[in-house]
């Protein structure tokens, strides 16, 4: 087969293009993370964390800086009014990007203590925000400022949308990291990331049942990755779960079973569904960012402006 793939399932066939190649769109950077695509401005923005800058990629193949001086930015999401959702290790924070420019802080402590370091995030359809909080970006002063964690657990927060509200929705992991919702947001899967300092914690991602009052019950582990661990991930229109790992991008079908891989030659930070027409596959590796078309998009629609 043509393509930088490994099939490990049939059905895998049926979600790349074999007439495709894989893309290096961006180079140069330290350490690559946090892709999110705006489809109004056919752009990608994403993290170079130590660099502490966030950049843009134009369908054209224009490369700038969106953003200088980013407090080491990781994960970013889109909210339900096309804003940008920014988790900041510098100020262990989250930060929304108004219309405007400006920049407001949704979350910066809970129960009194200041947060770890906020790393990834997403956005639910009721408009909440949820985002995980390991130590990565307090570990050293590479990523962040190394701190001393104030907070007892490493944990998985939730943002209420109308009233700002922080609640802790899952504290049962050593180092949580990506999460994604399924299509029809009755599950949250969650990476399970500890094994970066600890080899006796699985390389998983884990899945929750979601309630109707946004409570999470029922964790149980849904993958378990063969090389390095899971980090950032999307889930696409079909259920199936595409990570990031140390030798690519892994895909699995809603049940967990690893259906194939596209290998890229820099270990994988994260993926995101973008491009002109939803069906290209941007990756977050290291030094670098690549893309690749695939034949499926995204669970979710673009949403409209910056």
């Amino acid at each position: 087969m043509n393509g930088p793939y490994l099939i490990a399932d049939q059905r895998f066939r049926d979600l790349i293009l074999t007439n495709v190649h894989l893309r290096k769109i961006s180079t140069g950077h330290l350490w690559t993370e946090g892709p999110v695509w705006f489809a109004a401005h056919q752009c990608l923005l994403f993290s170079d964390i130590p660099n502490q800058k966030i950049y843009r990629w134009m369908c054209d193949g224009t490369v700038n800086v969106f953003r200088e001086n980013s407090n080491f930015a990781n994960g970013n999401t889109v909210d339900r009014d096309g804003r940008l959702i920014t988790c900041q290790h510098g100020t262990r924070s989250v930060t929304r990007t108004e219309h405007n420019g400006t920049i407001t802080t949704l979350a910066d402590g809970f129960d009194g203590k200041r947060l770890n370091a906020p790393n990834d995030v997403v956005v639910k359809s009721d408009g909440s925000i949820w985002f995980s909080d390991p130590t990565y970006g307090i570990l050293s002063d590479y990523e962040g400022y190394k701190s001393t964690p104030e907070q007892d657990h490493r944990s998985i927060f939730r943002i209420d949308p109308h009233t700002g509200d922080i609640c802790q929705v899952a504290t049962d992991f050593t180092q949580p990291n990506g999460l994604a919702f399924s299509v029809d947001e009755k599950l949250l899967y969650v990476a399970e990331s500890g094994s970066s300092h600890d080899d006796d914690v699985p390389a998983v991602i884990r899945v929750y049942d979601v309630n109707g009052d946004n409570t999470l019950q029922n964790g149980r582990d849904f993958a378990i990755l063969d090389k390095g661990l899971p980090d950032g991930f999307r889930v696409d229109c079909h259920g199936n779960v595409w990570t990031s790992a140390a030798d690519g991008v892994h895909c699995f079908d809603p049940q967990g079973v690893l259906l194939g891989k596209i290998l890229v030659p820099e270990t994988v930070s994260n993926v995101t569904f973008g491009g002109a027409r939803g069906n290209e596959l941007l990756i977050t590796a290291t030094t670098s960012v690549y893309a690749i078309h695939v034949n499926t998009a995204s669970a979710t629609a673009p949403r409209a402006a910056l």
